[in-house]
């Protein structure tokens, strides 16, 4: 005859039949410092997302940042690039990145190697991070007077060993962080990448600038970089509790349909207070529900990716 203890053993840990008790098994899971869910697959080849937006506040480099270090965190290669003279993801990352530090703008402006500007992240194996100087608020101008101006991270990413390569060392992802306007700078990224990653916040003027941004999508594929596509979109800075959001997320959702992550990031006021730590909200507090979403949307990011399911 079975014991109450055999059926105790028997019966799995945690209650999985509400989203409640699947949230709160997480939550002890990642601050036991364990990880749940399947391990993140490797890309058949190293994908090169851009993270852009030209509308300020929606969320751009707090994703980029928090995507980068759940997919570090699960055993894959990632390399962060500050294209914003903000340095915000630099900040976030806490790397050096005052003036005088290699950073992306001699990358750009003066043809240094992206290999040799590269910082590992100083916890996270894995996580690269090539940082961004207030010198990049000029490269704008700068760039206008030279050859290839539009070419010259596409350049840069090809000519790196780790980019595309063949050895088990090479980068899976490649982020690429562009600050909020449509210039020289977000052309670069959009040039030099395969993927675009759209954070749109939910609130109605988030959609206003889209139609401009996917126009430029378009004349980028058009004339400059025929490999790009708007491969995820992301909802950010949620809050369920408002029939704005839901509006604004059914409407995303209806005219983007699977380019739209199932993971909606909510607002968290633990996600706004990680970067004064010179932390992700990963890193900062692990439980909470900003860094368990940003854990959920990289983990779908990777199964998009996956050699069985192919690059969308």
């Amino acid at each position: 005859m079975r014991t109450a203890g055999d059926l105790a053993a028997d019966r799995p840990r945690f209650d999985e039949s509400t989203p409640m008790a699947r949230a709160i098994e997480r939550q002890m899971l990642v601050r036991q410092g364990r990880r749940y869910g399947d391990p993140m697959p490797r890309p058949g080849s190293t994908r090169v997302m851009v993270v852009a937006n030209q509308k300020g506040g929606v969320g751009k480099t707090t994703t980029t940042v928090n995507l980068g270090v759940a997919l570090a965190q699960h055993g894959l290669r990632v390399l962060l690039i500050d294209l914003d003279p903000q340095g915000n993801a630099s900040t976030a990352m806490s790397v050096e990145h005052h003036r005088g530090v290699a950073s992306s703008y001699d990358v750009l402006v003066d043809e240094v190697p992206l290999a040799d500007v590269v910082q590992a992240h100083h916890e996270i194996p894995g996580l690269y991070v090539v940082p961004a100087t207030i010198d990049l608020a000029g490269a704008e101008i700068e760039l206008v007077s030279l050859p290839a101006r539009e070419q010259r991270l596409r350049q840069a990413l090809a000519a790196h060993p780790l980019v595309d390569g063949d050895g088990e060392d090479r980068y899976d992802y490649v982020l690429v962080d562009c600050p909020p306007s449509l210039g020289l700078l977000t052309l670069n990224a959009l040039v030099a990448g395969a993927e675009m990653l759209i954070p749109i916040q939910a609130e109605y003027y988030a959609l206003e600038g889209l139609g401009q941004l996917l126009e430029t999508v378009e004349m980028v594929r058009a004339h400059l970089n025929d490999r790009l596509v708007v491969s995820t979109i992301l909802l950010t800075m949620f809050d369920a509790r408002t029939n704005l959001a839901a509006g604004v997320a059914s409407e995303v959702r209806e005219h983007f349909g699977d380019q739209v992550l199932r993971t909606a990031i909510p607002r968290s006021v633990r996600v706004s207070e990680a970067p004064s730590y010179g932390q992700s909200v990963m890193a900062y507090d692990p439980g909470s529900p900003g860094a368990l979403s940003y854990l959920e949307a990289a983990r779908e990011v990777a199964l998009r990716g996956a050699p069985t399911g192919g690059a969308r």
